[in-house]
């Protein structure tokens, strides 16, 4: 179909990777950077504060956060991402991408200092405070799925996009792994400082007062990457789509991208006003048209986001198995309390090294030569062989502790080099721009609600049938075998929904999301 392309996208469709191709990859990537450090690094001190406020003297382990505090504590975070990504993807379509990027920016900055500065007189007071940063802190992170993803598209040429989203996304690698090193350099400044025995040498003496300090550090550090590139973010023009599309500001678009690409544009009004004009691309969210025309589009971005978050994020349940085989994590006993902080960010941070951070850029290297559809169908379907290996003969690998390591590492590399980052890319690409930041939010949403109940609807039904062996405070569920089982069939069910996803590879996004513009007898313009 014949389209009347504006000068001003065809110039960054086929634009030469340059500088700002690398700038907003950086400026995006460093949110995403801080996103993961500010989500990911409450798990590194979530036993400490249950050494802190919830030991019991006399006791014969160390205390520990209970299920509904732990839930909330870790969870909190996702509900306020799941809201911040519908709100600020909304947004980001009514005010401008640029507008809204500085204001989930300063909420994360805000919100993760805050977190640091948690008070209360009681255990209980100090937690609900602590959630209540994070639930803000988290529906700042929201909005910085949907924005980023909408900008580094929109900015990007049309034969490198899916490289370049994907990049942005894969600075969430570089965040787990940066979160899980300043918890290292923290927590051994502090154990040298303040060297104690073990809880069975000495519970009482075993966390000193001081430890106090170390998870406040860890937790107000996410606000540094973010503060470092606020500046940057409010230089950045806004997007050219975005003014020239739905501002319908030609001129302003046309100055903006000349800037950035070093080129004279021309301003084009007439055909801003024609494509203005143009009633065809005009329909809602909630419209017939759309549904005709994207509705199945929709589903495939949030089934698979969903399901795909639903397995991910629930690596939880047997990550502590992987730890405690390969010996990285001994008995909580064996440890004093700052040791046990600097134990598990050990841990987190190999794991990152060797599985988390090459599976996504893997994915940076090879989307745009296989295409997004490939990758993740190729993702769920490891993921889902990895998973039902792991299951079915699970008592096997309880001996057979490499290679349980080596099946654990695996699952979460293709999950990684497949649908963990093309579930991010595909949806800002594939919808018109007038509401790509909005369906990206909606994917995105849905996506967190599956990892909800992944991080937690799966950590009750994974608990032993038998209520003797159940960790401390959880009810009996259908045991750790039958969870990864039903896992292993929703990674499946992933596999199938991405038919419903379609491959934009190679093309404009007016291409990829159907937006054409002009009549059939209007001359074609290459994008």
């Amino acid at each position: 179909m014949a389209r009347d392309q504006l000068q001003v996208l065809n110039a960054l469709d086929v634009a030469k990777t340059q500088v700002y191709h690398f700038t907003t990859i950086v400026i995006a990537g460093m949110g995403f950077f801080t996103d993961a450090y500010d989500l990911f690094s409450i798990s590194l001190v979530a036993k400490l504060l249950g050494r802190l406020y919830y030991t019991k003297p006399g006791a014969p382990k160390p205390g520990v956060l209970p299920p509904s505090v732990s839930s909330s504590v870790t969870g909190v975070a996702l509900v306020g991402t799941l809201i911040g990504q519908l709100f600020f993807g909304w947004l980001g379509d009514k005010m401008g991408r640029k507008k809204v990027y500085g204001l989930t920016l300063i909420i994360m900055i805000i919100c993760a200092l805050a977190s640091g500065f948690s008070f209360g007189h009681t255990p209980k007071g100090v937690m609900a405070s602590l959630c209540f940063f994070r639930f803000w802190l988290g529906f700042g992170i929201g909005g910085d799925y949907p924005l980023s993803a909408t900008i580094m598209a929109e900015y990007a040429n049309k034969k490198t996009r899916g490289a370049f989203i994907a990049a942005v996304f894969a600075m969430q690698g570089m965040g787990i792994l940066f979160s899980g090193i300043i918890s290292l350099i923290v927590s051994t400044a502090f154990d040298r400082q303040y060297p104690t025995p073990t809880y069975e040498e000495n519970p009482a003496l075993s966390t000193p007062p001081e430890a106090d300090y170390v998870w406040r550090i860890v937790l107000m550090f996410g606000a540094l990457p973010a503060a470092l590139t606020f500046y940057w973010r409010m230089k950045m023009p806004e997007t050219a789509r975005y003014t020239a599309l739905i501002a319908k500001n030609a001129k302003q678009a046309a100055l903006d991208m000349g800037k950035v690409l070093n080129v004279d544009m021309e301003a084009e009004e007439e055909k801003v006003e024609k494509i203005s004009r143009d009633k065809s691309n005009n329909f809602g969210l909630f419209s017939r048209e759309f549904v005709r025309r994207h509705g199945l589009h929709l589903f495939g971005t949030t089934s698979t986001w969903f399901l795909l978050d639903i397995a991910f994020y629930s690596q939880n349940l047997f990550q502590k198995d992987v730890l405690s085989a390969i010996g990285w994590i001994p008995a909580a006993k064996t440890m004093n309390g700052i040791n046990e902080v600097f134990r598990i960010s050990k841990a987190q941070t190999l794991i990152a090294l060797c599985s988390t951070v090459p599976g996504y850029w893997f994915t940076v290297a090879f989307i745009d030569i296989m295409g997004r559809f490939a990758i993740q169908l190729m993702g769920f379907f490891f993921m889902t062989v990895f998973m039902f290996a792991i299951a079915i003969p699970y008592d096997h690998w309880k001996t057979n502790h490499l290679g349980f390591v080596i099946m654990y590492a695996l699952t979460f590399f293709f999950a990684n080099f497949g649908p963990n980052a093309t579930t991010f890319v595909v949806p800002a690409e594939i919808f018109p721009a007038r509401l790509r930041s909005t369906c990206h939010g909606i994917s995105a949403a849905t996506g967190k609600a599956g990892a909800i109940i992944g991080a937690y609807g799966f950590l009750y039904a994974a608990q032993s049938q038998d209520k003797t062996k159940t960790d401390a405070g959880y009810p009996p569920g259908i045991g750790i075998k039958n969870a990864l089982i039903i896992l292993g069939c929703i990674n499946a069910l992933g596999m199938i929904c991405t038919f419903a996803v379609p491959e934009p590879n190679g093309k404009s996004l007016e291409e990829a999301s159907q937006e054409t513009f002009g009549d059939d007898d209007d001359e074609v313009q290459g994008a």
